[in-house]
Formats: structure tokens, sequence, C-alpha cells
């Protein structure tokens, strides 16, 4: 029971903070949008703000917790195309935003001239936010061609408590101590989960053990079902 609410807080935190970060691209979107119409400075400024303060922890921690959750539950990193479809994109929408889009953002913030690429590049973290929110609903695609057959086993209760405090470790970290919001603890962190989750999943196929906890349990339910049927059934 502890361990199903310790994955369910941590699934709670990758929702919480994917609705974050694609409400705060759209009001982004519409801060740049605005900026562009009256041709105002302050927009953009707002726009920073929302960036820097909000939409910035609310993309990492998104990301961080999506990579958690790959690593530390059956689903993995490359056994289903939606998975590995949300990972690229996740990876594409971190990158644009902290070397493209901020940049840009900042520079139309202090009164230099807004750049295109700030419209597109709002509007596109945005609809990217929606379709991996599909993803995520529909789970579309079968599995990929170098899924193994075998479930890679969940972590225990420890390991989804401890990366459910990263996100807010790194909070506390950034604001008193570092005086800017910077991820590190969950760059660190991420960088190590996949490799962590590769070991666990190399040591129950070696130990041959069930990968998935429940295994054993449902194997144990159905013998019981199966023996109560058949001595349910009328002797001759």
């Amino acid at each position: 029971m502890v361990a199903r609410r310790s994955r369910h807080l941590l699934v709670w935190l990758h929702v919480v903070t994917s609705v974050g970060w694609g409400s705060q691209a759209a009001a982004l979107f519409a801060l740049v949008q605005f900026g562009f119409r009256i041709g105002d400075t302050a927009a953009f400024a707002l726009a920073e703000l929302v960036d820097v303060q909000v939409l910035q922890f609310c993309a990492t921690t998104s990301a961080f917790s999506g990579i958690a959750l790959s690593a530390l539950t059956p689903w993995g990193f490359f056994r289903h195309w939606w998975v590995l479809a949300k990972f690229a994109i996740t990876t594409s929408q971190l990158y644009a935003g902290i070397f493209l889009l901020s940049p840009r953002l900042g520079d139309a913030a202090e009164g230099g001239p807004p750049s295109p690429a700030l419209r597109v590049g709002s509007l596109l973290m945005a609809s990217a936010i929606a379709f991996q929110a599909w993803l995520s609903t529909a789970k579309p695609g079968r599995r990929t061609p170098w899924a193994r057959h075998d479930r890679q086993p969940v972590a225990s209760t420890r390991a989804f408590a401890f990366c459910t405090a990263v996100p807010a470790a790194d909070l506390l970290l950034g604001e008193f101590v570092l005086g800017r919001s910077i991820p590190v603890l969950s760059l660190l962190v991420a960088v190590g989960l996949p490799v962590i989750g590769a070991v666990r999943s190399r040591r129950s196929r070696g130990s041959g053990r069930p990968a998935h906890p429940t295994g054993s349990a449902s194997f144990r339910s159905s013998t019981r079902t199966g023996r109560r049927r058949s001595n349910a059934t009328p002797r001759p």
C-alpha cells in the first residue's frame, strides 16, 4: 500500500507540473502575441517573468518526473513507442526553451527587437505538450522491436519517495544557496536513473525471479481459483 502511494505521488507530481508547463507555455504565447501587437517591452518583460519564475521549474520537474517514472516502473525508456516519443519531444523542448527561446525573450524584455521565433516557439511548445498529453492518455503504437519480453521490475518505495523529493530540494537549493533556480540535483539524478534501471533489470533476469512484483501473487491467486473450481465440480 505504501509503495503504491509513493508511486502515485510521483505520478501526481508529473501530471501537475506537465499541466503547469503547458498552461504557462500558452500564457507565454499570449503575452508574446500581445507584445508584438502593442509594441511595448512590458509584455515581453511579463513573459520573461513567467518563463523564469514558473515555466522553467514546471518544465524541468515534468521532464525529471517523467524520466523517473520510466526508470522506476515497467514502462522503461525504449520498450514502447509512445514513451520514446515523449522522451524525444521533451528533450527537444528543453533544448529549444533554454538555448533558443529564453535568450531571445530576454533581449526583447530589455528593449531589443523581438524575434519572430518567439511566436513560433511558444506556440510549438504549448502544442507539443498537448500532444504529449494525448500520448500519455492513448498510449498509441506497439512495443518497439528491441523491447524484451520480460518486464522491468518496479522500484522500491524509497526510490519513488526520493525522486519525488528531488525537485523540492532543487527549488530550495536554488532559492537559498545558488540564488537562481538551477535543476542541479534533478540533472544529476536523471543521468543516473537509466543506468540504475538497466542494472536492476539485469539483476532481475539473472536471479530468475518474476520481473513484476505482482507476478507471483497473480499466480497464487489463479492457482487458488483453479482449486476452488475443481473442488466445486460434482463427482460422478
